[in-house]
């Protein structure tokens, strides 16, 4: 009597398995954990491409998911967790450069030399060891730093004398000399006019003082007046 009520029940079971809904189920399911082994395989893909600069492991991984087949896959994902890399290539490079960020903002804070304290960037000396900072632009009287060669600010040159030019160059609002008129063309002690350098005399000694200290009005007055002894011509009559 067992053996028959057993046998009822796996004929019950049988016939319920046998029914099309049941196996459109069965196939269905099936189809749905193939469909997510093979997304596990491709997720495991594209997370290892992600998290390694290595082009061979994504490839791995996907295999490690394929290769414990749809049964066991789980199993397989769980591994990969545990083994793959913990950090993305993109989390690692934000993380560089915030490192970058904090020591470039570091060696911009300014220390002494002699002592590493920190200072501020407009002190002169030091006050712990009283070590020289910067130095005074003689031009603008602003700060400026020992290994500058010139002034940031102004354009003062550290290693030519205050007031000297470099050769060649121009007063500011001076014309070149291309551009002058040909009457204003001068270069030194010499006037260029419209046939070739002409010599300027130069006074010398108390010569050139005592011009110096004549007076304009008398000097055209006595260019103006007749030499001494000439007499002037006499008008010629008319007929």
């Amino acid at each position: 009597m067992n053996l028959d009520f057993l046998s009822g029940i796996g004929d019950a079971i049988g016939s319920f398995f046998a029914t099309p809904v049941v196996q459109l189920g069965i196939k269905a399911i099936g189809i749905y954990i193939v469909i997510v082994w093979l997304a596990a395989a491709f997720w495991a893909f594209r997370d290892m491409q992600l998290r390694t600069a290595n082009p061979i492991l994504p490839y791995l991984a996907a295999a490690l998911v394929i290769g414990f087949t749809p049964v066991l896959f789980l199993f397989a994902v769980a591994i990969y967790k545990i083994v793959r890399p913990q950090e993305r290539l993109g989390e690692a490079y934000e993380r560089g450069l915030a490192e970058e960020a904090l020591l470039a903002e570091i060696d911009a804070i300014e220390h002494c030399a002699t002592c590493g304290r920190k200072v501020h960037e407009e002190w002169i000396l030091c006050p712990t060891c009283r070590t020289r900072l910067k130095r005074v632009c003689p031009n603008c009287n602003r700060l400026v730093g020992f290994e500058w060669s010139l002034c940031a600010w102004c354009g003062r040159d550290f290693d030519r004398p205050l007031g000297e030019r470099p050769l060649g160059e121009r007063p500011i609002g001076e014309r070149p000399l291309s551009e002058r008129p040909i009457g204003d063309r001068s270069v030194g002690d010499r006037s260029v006019g419209a046939i070739g350098a002409v010599p300027t005399p130069a006074l010398r000694g108390d010569a050139a003082s005592a011009a110096a200290r004549e007076p304009a009005a008398r000097v055209r007055a006595r260019r103006a007046a007749p030499a001494a002894g000439a007499t002037a011509p006499s008008p010629t009559p008319r007929p």
